[in-house]
């Protein structure tokens, strides 16, 4: 109903308000909020605190907290008050627009003002709004019209603004006082549409061996409300919410992190998530998306390679590209030196003019300190695999036998290293093992068979291997 409503409100050019009913009084600098307070996490979810300096007198009395979010959880409100008790909260969340108004008006009289687009002449007419339903529907003088647009500048002037209608969003909260006077009252709640990521530009130097990484935060607010120079905590690890039950799986780690660090990052903690605190007070406007660096790395040692994983029993008619890797790591030494908030990293290299240029991105895990990170940035246009099931044969009723042959191709001018992987067997509870192969490989897990494969230049190289299959 809201879309045909809003539609019919089209049809009205301009609106205008005669003696409205007492509001809150806006707050200097256009805003009530106090001294705030956020804590952000990643799943699109804050914890606000503002603390306002409040009068109140002795007894009870109920009192407006406007600009509050209009996301807010009213379950999750708090609220502290020395010398107060709170006996009763509530959000109003209908707010004051041209559809709220015309809606509210439904059996109200308004007056209609109409401007001859001739002479000039304006004339008033009083209206009794008989229905909003995808249009306005007014009865005057004893007869039903349609405000439609027939050309004529027409403006609907309202009597009043009802008071269940707030121009923003308002929580009042009725306290009882034992004393008159000012005291600071921190106000806490729970809100969606506040949110974090976090983005990195990575300027990998191939000939140095080295990356330049900045890390940048993104944060963004949907909430309906501005918060004005907050102090802004970011959470990095995913919190708890009433949907962890139905997961029925634990999520699987993104594919980046070859292994994962074990140090202690420099940073606060709270609980089994790390601390991003910006460094100063910050607005965070609604509707708006702001970044933030929190990441500044030089010359951390870096390389390049060449990775192409085959699934179990995948065979090719044509070769394919391996994909491009860049591998560093963010242990203390010799490294990024941070934990890394999950994110995409972008890569850029320089090229001949020594311009830096796009040449992927991939997504990456809330990464601890002291790991080993590969990032997939694109596919190779030199560097080619082909798999190949070269027989199967079924042993016995629980037992296959099964030789796989890969064909690579290097057409660069220089010898490259292309990880090559083997991966998941079709049922998670078989036994495979390698009985023989042309080049020792690493076991990574019951799955995974991994080769490191040196292709030289301008050549190529085969790698066969023969698996025993148990089911």
């Amino acid at each position: 109903m809201r879309v045909g409503l809003l539609a019919g409100l089209m049809l009205v050019p301009s609106m205008a308000l005669a003696q409205p009913a007492p509001q809150t009084p806006p707050a200097v600098g256009g805003s009530a909020q106090g001294d705030l307070s956020l804590t952000i996490y990643t799943n699109n979810l804050a914890l606000v605190q503002d603390v306002r300096t409040m009068t109140l007198p002795v007894g009870r009395t109920r009192q407006p907290f406007a600009d509050v979010s209009a996301a807010i959880r009213p379950e999750t409100v708090g609220l502290s008050a020395p010398d107060a008790s709170v006996v009763e909260q509530n959000f109003d969340y209908d707010l004051l627009s041209p559809a709220s108004l015309m809606e509210k008006a439904v059996g109200e009289t308004v007056t209609l003002l109409r401007t001859n687009p001739h002479t000039g002449v304006e004339t008033r007419e009083r209206a009794t709004v008989l229905a909003v339903n995808g249009g306005v529907v007014l009865q005057i003088n004893g007869h039903i019209e349609i405000l439609r647009d027939d050309g004529l500048p027409v403006r609907v002037i309202f009597d009043r603004v009802p008071e269940s209608l707030r121009a923003r969003p308002t929580l009042s909260i009725s306290l009882d006082s034992r004393r008159a006077g000012p005291r600071p009252v921190t106000l806490s709640y729970l809100s969606g549409g506040l949110g974090w990521s976090a983005d990195y530009v990575a300027l990998f130097d191939e000939k140095a061996g080295t990356i330049d990484v900045q890390g940048w935060v993104t944060l963004t607010n949907t909430t309906g409300t501005s918060f004005i120079n907050a102090k802004t905590l970011l959470v990095a690890g995913q919190v708890g919410s009433g949907d962890d039950d139905n997961r029925r799986f634990r999520r699987v780690p993104a594919q980046p992190i070859r292994r994962a660090g074990t140090e202690t990052a420099a940073r606060e903690q709270l609980g089994d998530f790390y601390l991003y605190p910006l460094a100063e007070r910050t607005t965070i406007a609604d509707k708006q998306t702001k970044q933030v660096g929190f990441l500044d790395v030089k010359g951390a040692p870096a390389t390049s390679g060449y990775e192409y994983r085959n699934d179990w029993l995948g065979s090719a008619d044509e070769a394919a590209s391996a994909a491009s890797v860049l591998r560093f790591s963010n242990s203390a030494k010799g490294g990024l030196g941070d934990a890394l908030p999950a994110g995409t990293v972008r890569v850029y290299m320089r090229d001949a003019r020594g311009d830096p240029q796009f040449v992927g991105e991939n997504r990456i895990d809330h990464t601890p300190q002291g790991s080993d990170l590969a990032i997939r940035t694109g596919d190779a246009f030199d560097v080619k695999v082909k798999p190949v099931v070269v027989e199967r044969v079924r042993v016995s009723d629980t037992r296959w036998r099964t030789k796989m042959r890969y064909e690579l191709t290097n057409a660069k001018d220089r010898a490259v290293t292309v990880t090559l992987i083997q991966g998941g067997v079709p049922w998670w509870w078989s036994d495979t093992r390698i009985t023989d192969q042309s080049l020792k490989s690493e076991r990574r897990d019951a799955d995974t068979a991994v080769w490191q494969v040196t292709v030289p230049a301008n050549g190529t190289a085969t790698v066969t291997a023969t698996f025993d299959t148990r089911i």
